[in-house]
């Protein structure tokens, strides 16, 4: 979509130019992905860290002596820091965002220790992994989800990354959900395509949404002989003619799928 969108606004068009932003975008997307996970990675790392200062002290308290271990033992924030793929995917991309910036890990800290969700968890004696899970989903959910600083620092680091925020946000908790004591590491580690088929699917969408792009203006033009044309937003516009080049040009699709499919991008975008 994106790739559609800013051959829209050039005044030269360049297929072979937004086929490789197709290319590069979805990398980005990734790694957007990784640096979001390795968000809940630094937090659950400067919970422990504050846990060993605070152990360490000349006068400590005894509840800093003795500690409630709940958060920094949560078994899926364990098993997230522990995921040495994960590591190896971060490294790979040299994404090191938090280590080098920490200003959002302890945002974020400070913020959820601060709140009644985090003091009842911790005050809770039920103790098991759906438990832990579902509250590891409900802090990425209503802290690190929603924040607007965080999108900020997002946005500034990389413009096109917030345009693709909703679908890392969703995928990730999709795939905490997934999560199980014995899953491998790579359960928290999409594929950017399923397979190559997937890859080329979205080459060929891109190339023949554009290359019919006149086929489809007239289709959405004799559809809505009510509607002033200048009042459709070019996204929208956009999402339709991809819409119509699934119907018309990829018949393997089911069309509520399709439908199904483009209401949710029109949610996230229009």
């Amino acid at each position: 979509m994106q790739a559609l969108y800013a051959l829209h606004q050039s005044e030269q068009p360049d297929l072979l130019k937004e086929e490789k932003f197709l290319n590069a975008s979805t990398a980005q997307m990734y790694e957007l992905y990784l640096t979001i996970v390795d968000l809940l990675v630094e937090i659950h790392a400067h919970a422990k860290d504050i846990l060993e200062r605070s152990q360490q002290k000349m006068l400590a308290t005894e509840s800093e002596k003795n500690p409630n271990l709940k958060f920094v033992n949560n078994p899926v924030l364990v098993k997230l820091s522990e995921n040495e793929l994960l590591q190896k995917e971060l490294k790979k991309a040299k994404l090191n965002n938090w280590r080098l910036d920490n200003e959002y890990v302890v945002l974020l800290y400070n913020e959820l220790i601060a709140s009644d969700f985090y003091a009842e968890y911790m005050a809770s004696e039920t103790s098991d992994f759906k438990t832990d899970r579902d509250f590891v989903i409900d802090f990425f959910t209503e802290f690190v989800a929603p924040n607007d600083k965080l999108y900020d620092y997002l946005e500034d680091y990389r413009l096109t990354w917030v345009d693709d925020l909703p679908v890392v946000n969703t995928t990730i908790v999709k795939r905490l959900g997934k999560i199980k004591p014995n899953s491998p590491e790579s359960t928290i580690l999409p594929k950017l395509y399923k397979d190559e088929e997937d890859r080329q699917f979205a080459k060929d969408l891109l190339l023949r949404t554009a290359r019919n792009d006149e086929e489809y203006e007239a289709e959405i033009l004799g559809n809505t002989p009510n509607w002033d044309q200048d009042r459709i937003a070019t996204l929208d516009k956009i999402l339709i003619k991809m819409a119509l080049c699934e119907f018309l040009r990829f018949s393997s699709i089911p069309v509520k799928v399709t439908i199904n499919e483009y209401l949710e991008l029109s949610k996230e975008y229009s």
